[in-house]
């Protein structure tokens, strides 16, 4: 019986993170989007970061260690299996999270909009860009992109 309950709370917990790492609300309204207009000032290549979460290789491999963990042994020893098995997936899920992940090429590109005002962008490479090209500036913050006219 208890092995069965550890077992549900382990995949409850793992379906609970893979269900928090879809990100949105499906149905929702999306917010309206601020579109500017502008100049591309500059161009420059950079190395994006992996868009995956930090650390939930390491979450993933943690759970799936204490469920294995959880069948071995009884009473003390099972409990020191599912600490051992827990750090060791916690360990292995990170590391294989950060050797999957590789950086993607990206851009910075400095706009110039009508009112003088310069705007950085970093994003994802896009070819048809250009320095001199007249762009929509899509958005703001993290999500803002440039996209040509």
């Amino acid at each position: 019986m208890k092995r069965l309950v550890s077992l549900l709370l382990a995949a409850t917990i793992g379906l609970s993170l893979v269900g928090c790492a879809g990100g949105g609300m499906s149905g929702a309204t999306p917010a309206p989007v601020e579109v500017r207009t502008g100049r591309i000032e500059q161009i420059t290549e950079v190395s994006l970061e992996h868009p995956h979460q930090l650390g939930v290789g390491a979450i993933l491999g943690s759970v799936a260690g204490a469920g294995l963990g959880s069948l071995i042994g009884a009473g003390t020893g099972r409990d020191v299996a599912i600490a051992v098995g827990a750090i060791a997936g916690a360990v292995g899920g990170q590391y294989a999270q950060n050797r999957f992940e590789t950086r993607q090429p990206g851009q910075q590109v400095i706009v110039r909009l009508p009112s003088g005002v310069l705007i950085a962008v970093t994003q994802p490479v896009n070819p048809a860009l250009r320095v001199g090209q007249l762009v929509y500036v899509e958005g703001s913050g993290p999500d803002a992109r440039v996209l040509p006219r």
